[in-house]
This record gives structure tokens, C-alpha cells and sequence, in this order.
């Protein structure tokens, strides 16, 4: 079996939409990965002559042991890349999901192990993204919540964002939103915004960015 990028993303892709909650079936992967109909049904019968994958009659995609083993190398080495890029090369956090992506599929064993010796073994990624916790249900068995249903006049800290909107991640940054931020959330408005206090900055937050931002009752 010849192990290809193509491959990887799409095994990488399932193991991420399963670790969200998500119900794996071809169309969202064609979302996902922004590819068509076609392309991923192609794709899906080459990862299953290979035994990666198996489908049930219902459509839905899994993972099999070895396709996971795949996924997870994959994940870990983005993980890496990203951690490279932020925490040497100093990239703008907001940046580095993207770069590793492209980057991921090149990293050799040998690279990889230099990469572990170097950054150590932390755990999250510049998002605040922890290898350990990538599903919501571990999310709030740590005590985590989505911003959208945080107490108001409770002060807490940004603990993780999704990483996968570039858009998104660069409006954050001009919020002053990122991983470590002390916020204090004022009110759910019945418009779908949260208010909330950035220092001394009272910003705005609409409903679908308020979903995307995982925080952590401030301890300090």
C-alpha cells in the first residue's frame, strides 16, 4: 500500500470530525476537505480496498486500527508543525494551522523525534488545542465551555479556539481573543451576541463565532 498526502488528509479528516461529534458521511467530507461528491467516493473506495476505512450501510465512514494508526501519526505531526512554527520561527498564531497542513506530510521519523527533543511534550497547540482533549464531551469533563453558554459577570480564560477558519482565527486576534486571554462575559443578548469585557475593551460577539472560542473559569 502506497501511503499518499491525498490519503492522509482524508483519514486525518474522519479522525478530527469523529473527535468533534460528528456523524462521518461522504458529503460532510466533501465539506470538509472542499472537494466534490465524485472525488471523495473515488477516494473512499481506494482507503477501503487498502482496509483504512469500512462504510455501513447507513453511509457512515469509520476508521479502521489501521487507519486510525495513520490518522493519529498525521495529527501528532501537525501538532508538531504548528508548535515549530509559533514557538520558533515565531508566526503569528492564526497562521500556523495552515502552514502545517501543507507541511505535515513531509515530516520523516527522524525530523519528527527531532521536533519531540526540542519543543518537549506539551500538550496543546498555539490554538490551545490539546492533543488529549480534541472531543466536547472531554472538553467539559475538564470543566471547559463553549463561550456561547458561559455564565455572565464570571470572568474566565480562553482555553481554545477552532483552528481550521482562518478568518475566524485573524478576527479573534483583532478582538483580542487567543489562548491564555482573561475575558469577563457581561451577557447573552437576545440577538445571538455575547458581550464581554477584554481588559477594558467591551467587544461583541455574534452567535457563530461564540460557538467556536472553548474556555476555562478563571482561577486567578
Amino acid at each position: 500500500m502506497m501511503l499518499t498526502i491525498s490519503k492522509e488528509n482524508y483519514l486525518k479528516a474522519i479522525a478530527e470530525a469523529e473527535a468533534e461529534g460528528q456523524t462521518v458521511i461522504g458529503a460532510r467530507l466533501a465539506h470538509w476537505l472542499s472537494v466534490t461528491p465524485p472525488a471523495v467516493t473515488f477516494a473512499l473506495k481506494r482507503l477501503r480496498k487498502d482496509g483504512l476505512v469500512s462504510l455501513a450501510k447507513d453511509g457512515q465512514i469509520c476508521l479502521t486500527p489501521e487507519g486510525r494508526e495513520i490518522a493519529e501519526a498525521t495529527i501528532i505531526r501537525h501538532h508538531l508543525i504548528e508548535r515549530m512554527l509559533f514557538e520558533i520561527f515565531n508566526m503569528p498564531w492564526y497562521e500556523v494551522h495552515e502552514e502545517a497542513e501543507r507541511l505535515e506530510h513531509a515530516v520523516s521519523p527522524g525530523f519528527e523525534k527531532r521536533l519531540i527533543e526540542k519543543l518537549g511534550q506539551k500538550d496543546t497547540c498555539p490554538h490551545g488545542n490539546a492533543l488529549s482533549l480534541r472531543s466536547p464531551a472531554n472538553r467539559r469533563k475538564k470543566g471547559m465551555r463553549l463561550l456561547s453558554e458561559a455564565e455572565t459577570h464570571t470572568e474566565y480564560m480562553v482555553a481554545s479556539v477552532y483552528e481550521r477558519d482562518r478568518k475566524l482565527l485573524e478576527f479573534l486576534d483583532k478582538q483580542g481573543l487567543q489562548p491564555g486571554t482573561y475575558i469577563e462575559v457581561e451577557a447573552r443578548n437576545y440577538d445571538g451576541t455575547v458581550s464581554l469585557l477584554v481588559g477594558k475593551r467591551r467587544i461583541h460577539l455574534g452567535g457563530p463565532a461564540a460557538e467556536k472560542v472553548w474556555l476555562t473559569k478563571s482561577k486567578h
